[in-house]
C-alpha cells in the first residue's frame, strides 16, 4: 500500500520504504538563475528559447516573485506593494505565459514560490523585509539551488556577474547565490563544466547609442560614453554570441507576457521594429567558470555555450526522487 507522502509500505506496521524514480534527460541541460519574472525573457530569452527548441533541458530559477515592480497597467495599479500587495501572485502567471511562449517547460522558484521577497531598489526600506532576497543567508539560499543542480545536473549556468548587470540588490543576491551553490556541487562533483555571466558588449551598446541619439525615448539619454553604463563590457572580455534570431519572435512574446513590467511603448519594442531578429535574437556572455571552447572572429567568440563539452551522446545520470531521499 501507499500512504499520502507516496512511500509504499509492504505491510501497514513495517517502516516506510523510500522509492526513487530515475528520470532520464537530455545529454544538453542548461541552467538560468534569475533575480525576478521578466529578467529571463529581456536578458536570456532567445538563447532560452534556441536551447528549449534545440532538446536541451532548460531549467530557470526565478528567486522572488517581483513584488516591488512597477506596474504599466493602470488597471492593475491596485496589486502594488503599497496597495493589495498582489502583483507577485500576478507575475507567477505572467511567467508562466512567458516560459510556454520560449518553450520552457522546467522552472522553479527558488525555495518555492514566495519563499523570497522582492527587494526593490538598493537603498529602500524594501531591503529591509523579513524576507526580502537581499537579506537571505547565503549558504541556505545556495541550499535551495543546490538540491535543483543534484537533480538536474547542468552542464552549463547562466547568471549575473558581481555586480548583477546593473546594481539591483536582488540581482547581485542572485549572483551570489549561484555561484556559491555552483562551489558547493563541485564538492559532490556535480558543479556546471561553465558558468556564463550576462553581458553587453560596449561594440553593441555604442551602436545603439547611435540609433537612439535623436529619439524621443532614448534609454542612453544623458550618456555620453557607453564606458559610463555598469554592464558595458570590452568586447575581448566576452566569451561567447548566441545567434538566436529564428527565436527572436518567442524573446518579443515572453517580454510581452509582462505586460505589468513592460508597457507596450517600451523602447525594447521601438528598437525591436527597427531592428528585428538582430535586436531580440542575439545575446552575449563572460564566461566566469570553465573552459573556453572554440570560437571564431577577431575575439574568438564562442557561437555555442556548450562549446568544448563533451556532452552530445553521454548518458545523463540525472536521479529525480518522487518520494524521500536522494
Amino acid at each position: 500500500m501507499t500512504d499520502l507522502s507516496g512511500r509504499v509500505r509492504a505491510d501497514p506496521a513495517e517502516p516506510p520504504v523510500r522509492v526513487t524514480t530515475v528520470t532520464t534527460l537530455p545529454d544538453r541541460r542548461l541552467l538560468l538563475v534569475h533575480a525576478h519574472p521578466d529578467d529571463e525573457s529581456i536578458g536570456t530569452g532567445s538563447t532560452m528559447a534556441h536551447y528549449a527548441a534545440a532538446g536541451a533541458h532548460v531549467t530557470l530559477v526565478t528567486c522572488t516573485l517581483g513584488e516591488e515592480g512597477e506596474i504599466h497597467v493602470p488597471e492593475l495599479a491596485g496589486l502594488a506593494a503599497a496597495e493589495a500587495d498582489q502583483l507577485g501572485g500576478y507575475r507567477i502567471a505572467e511567467l508562466a505565459t512567458a516560459c510556454a511562449e520560449l518553450g520552457v517547460t522546467d522552472h522553479r522558484f527558488l525555495g518555492g514560490a514566495g519563499r523570497y521577497r522582492d527587494s526593490g531598489m538598493m537603498g529602500l526600506s524594501t531591503n529591509e523585509h523579513p524576507r526580502a532576497f537581499w537579506g537571505a543567508d547565503l549558504d541556505e539560499a545556495a541550499g535551495h539551488l543546490l538540491e535543483i543542480i543534484r537533480e538536474v545536473r547542468p552542464q552549463v549556468m547562466i547568471t549575473y556577474d558581481g555586480n548583477g548587470f546593473y546594481g539591483h540588490p536582488d540581482h547581485i543576491q542572485a549572483h551570489r547565490v549561484a555561484m556559491r551553490a555552483a562551489e558547493l556541487a563541485a564538492v559532490e562533483g556535480l558543479a556546471p563544466a561553465k558558468t556564463y555571466w550576462t553581458a553587453m558588449p560596449r561594440s553593441v551598446l555604442e551602436a545603439g547609442m547611435t540609433h537612439f541619439a535623436e529619439a524621443s525615448d532614448n534609454p542612453f539619454a544623458g550618456i555620453a560614453d557607453a564606458t559610463e553604463l555598469p554592464f558595458c563590457t570590452p568586447d575581448e572580455e566576452i566569451a561567447a554570441r548566441i545567434d538566436a534570431t529564428e527565436q527572436h519572435a518567442a524573446k518579443e512574446a515572453a517580454m510581452r507576457a509582462h505586460a505589468t513590467q513592460i508597457p507596450a511603448t517600451s523602447w525594447l519594442y521601438s528598437i525591436a521594429g527597427n531592428f528585428g531578429a538582430e535586436f531580440m535574437g542575439v545575446e552575449y556572455f563572460t564566461l566566469a567558470v570553465g573552459k573556453k571552447g572554440p570560437g571564431a572572429g577577431p575575439h574568438g567568440w564562442e557561437s555555442d555555450l556548450f562549446a568544448g563539452l563533451d556532452v552530445d551522446g553521454a548518458p545523463p545520470r540525472a536521479p529525480v526522487t518522487s518520494a524521500g531521499h536522494r
